[in-house]
């Protein structure tokens, strides 16, 4: 049993702002998620696999991810994180295992949480902002209509590639 968990802010709010990327991709495989209030987390379980999203903020889910890996009896190399990254054009993404936060707050309280960084990683690229942008400001806005039609693309490639590492 594997579980991928897409980091996100709840609310509708930050919906479709670049923080949520890994919601929006979760999103994609989800269409009726049952929300667990003791887990803080809407889940679906589809083919032996679990779905979650957080309904915590993004730098504090780490007790949450944790919760849920608990509950359904899932070690740490069976855990797969989707988040958005900076250092990442937008279009790109890799999957990498046992890797540091660089610096992504969210990752980091999932990994002082844990007490590990032996768990899998989607990283979805958002690219910088421009100069004259705070990170913060950034990462909360919407992505531009062209932008918008290259994650949609991205999201498909990596939902296809969960799918090709169950096999």
């Amino acid at each position: 049993m594997r579980l991928f968990v897409g980091l996100g802010n709840p609310g509708e709010r930050y919906q479709n702002t670049r923080h949520n990327l890994g919601v929006m991709v979760i999103n994609k495989i989800v269409t009726a998620p049952k929300y667990y209030s003791k887990l803080k987390a809407k889940i679906t379980k589809i083919d032996g696999d679990i779905f979650a999203t957080l309904d915590t903020y993004m730098n504090t889910s780490g007790p949450a991810v944790k919760k849920v890996m608990k509950f359904f009896k899932i070690q740490p190399k069976n855990l797969f994180v989707i988040h958005d990254d900076l250092d990442l054009g937008v279009g790109e993404w890799k999957k990498q295992f046992n890797r540091s936060a660089a610096g992504h707050k969210g990752v980091q309280s999932i990994i002082d949480t844990l007490g590990t960084q032996a768990f899998n990683r989607y990283r979805i690229g958002i690219g910088r902002p421009a100069d004259n942008v705070s990170t913060e400001d950034y990462v909360l806005q919407p992505f531009s209509p062209a932008e918008s039609v290259i994650i949609d693309q991205v999201i498909k490639k990596i939902i296809s590639d969960f799918y090709s590492v169950r096999n």
